[in-house]
């Protein structure tokens, strides 16, 4: 007596497979179709148009790129997103570093602060901004101004001068995303071997020697992921600036996202608002890319 035995064909067994992450996908990738994608490339078509509601657009070429690129304020708010994007960067990136070696530990008290600091992360930037605004008025009557009136300083007019506005816009920013970048370096501390701690101590390495030979090679990788997320984060600053001071006094805050939203949205100026959008997506691809060039070379050497 023979047995038979079936085989299952296989080619069926790997396309179920195959497709079934792409069911799961599929979901998240429509609305990623339909409500990114889709008005992307609509905005890269439109800023090659002079658009006319009720009129019909009008093919202009890249006259909107060069007359975005021409036009003094947009250059004014370039110099004020990389000075605010440079700033806000490199302040949360050391205030996360000195976050996440204060809360490095695995005690219950301390993953109840590390929650606390965290909060500003998941709050609304929008509701984050207005209580900045609050604490910032500009009387004794502001949480600032009446700590700087107990040691004698102040008031201080921080948004209302162009010269402290975007250097309060700044600080805010850096409060809300520095806690970010803590649980990120936190995750490279944990990686950190303990035996090289150990070590130094019986060397009597100093602190200073630790943070340099031990601690920060091996964070290298985070420190990478913190940087390239930092620069896409900085150049694309919004809401904190709208929120606190609109583009104000005078323009001293208004940022590229701000000089693209009045464009759009006051001047009705859709093709010249579009061009300024291409144009920040390009420089991010760009900057994304090399800097994602310099980190992986860091990790070979």
């Amino acid at each position: 007596m023979t047995a038979t035995v079936t085989t299952r064909p296989r080619g069926r067994g790997l396309s179920r497979k195959a497709v079934l992450p792409w069911l799961f996908l599929a979901p998240g990738l429509l609305l990623a179709l339909v409500f990114k994608f889709l008005p992307m490339g609509k905005g890269i078509w439109l800023s090659f148009f002079k658009v006319r509601p009720f009129l019909g657009d009008k093919w202009v070429g890249l006259d909107n790129y060069t007359r975005v690129l021409t036009d003094h304020r947009f250059q004014d708010a370039v110099g004020h997103t990389l000075l605010l994007g440079i700033g806000q960067s490199l302040g949360a990136i050391v205030v996360g570093f000195a976050l996440a070696l204060l809360l490095e530990g695995q005690a219950r008290s301390l993953k109840i602060v590390r929650t606390a600091v965290f909060l500003p992360v998941v709050t609304a930037t929008a509701v984050v901004g207005e209580l900045w605004r609050l604490m910032y008025y500009p009387t004794s009557d502001g949480l600032i101004n009446h700590a700087l009136g107990i040691v004698g300083i102040g008031p201080v007019p921080f948004l209302d001068d162009p010269g402290t506005a975007l250097w309060a816009t700044m600080a805010m920013g850096i409060w809300i995303a520095a806690p970010y970048n803590m649980v990120i370096i936190l995750a490279g501390l944990a990686g950190v071997d303990r035996s090289l701690y150990e070590a130094a101590a019986m060397d009597g390495v100093s602190l200073w020697q630790r943070l340099r030979h031990i601690t920060l090679p091996a964070i290298r990788p985070a420190l990478g992921i913190v940087l390239t997320l930092a620069a896409i984060r900085g150049l694309r600053v919004f809401t904190e600036v709208y929120v606190l001071t609109g583009g104000g006094p005078a323009g001293s805050t208004e940022v590229w996202m701000t000089r693209a939203y009045t464009l759009g949205f006051t001047r009705n100026d859709i093709g010249g608002a579009s061009a300024a959008s291409v144009v920040l997506l390009c420089v991010t691809l760009l900057l994304t890319v090399t800097v994602n060039y310099f980190r992986k070379r860091g990790d070979v050497r």
